[in-house]
């Protein structure tokens, strides 16, 4: 569990419902209203932007310890949701009501610390996912996504599809099962059914 001052970890923890949640829960879609702030004790979730035709690409991926930002944002200024949030592999978190999230940032300087981190964090990534997209071949995308997977499962053989990549690199199935058929001819990665195990290091 994360862990702040004596005061603030009391407040958390009685003012936060914790929920078991499976791999793929979603737990905000687009231009929904944003009432609970999650806080991920385990597993993995990840944030998807979807357009007007439904074609989503990654934003992020949130690790234990963390939350996301973009609910934070939207939730305290009474908006919609601009993002997609998925659990990515079982997940165990605790679902703070959005107003407490927006009180603490003035009564506990630690949570207000924590909030300005994780936002720090998030545009780092955005910039990164902006210069991937503007700059970098798909080829190179796919090993950097390929790479992020095999650190938020913490292995380098994991579950997944190639409608999955194609959906969180904003393209078509069918060019990355192409992509990823000359990536095994290289011994880059291995592909058996809905499994990629990865021949380079992390």
């Amino acid at each position: 569990m994360i862990q702040f001052g004596p005061a603030l970890q009391l407040e958390l923890e009685a003012n936060s419902q914790r929920k078991q949640l499976p791999a793929g829960t979603v737990l905000m879609s687009s231009n929904s209203y944003v009432r609970s702030l999650p806080v991920l004790l385990s597993g993995s979730m990840r944030v998807m932007r979807q357009d007007e035709d439904g074609r989503e690409i990654l934003l992020y991926y949130i690790k234990p310890g963390e939350s996301c930002i973009m609910s934070f944002l939207a939730g305290i200024h009474e908006d919609t949701s601009k993002v997609h949030l998925e659990v990515e592999e079982d997940a165990d978190v605790l679902m703070l009501p959005i107003t407490k999230a927006s009180e603490w940032i003035k009564s506990y300087p630690e949570w207000a610390d924590f909030i300005f981190k994780l936002y720090h964090q998030r545009f780092e990534e955005l910039l990164t996912v902006i210069n991937e997209v503007a700059f970098q071949k798909l080829d190179d995308r796919i090993v950097e996504l390929l790479k992020k997977k095999a650190a938020v499962f913490n292995s380098h053989e994991f579950q997944i599809t190639h409608q999955q990549l194609a959906e969180e690199l904003g393209t078509t199935r069918e060019v990355i099962s192409r992509l990823l058929k000359q990536m095994e001819k290289k011994e880059m990665i291995a592909l058996s059914r809905n499994k990629i195990t990865l021949n380079f290091p992390v």
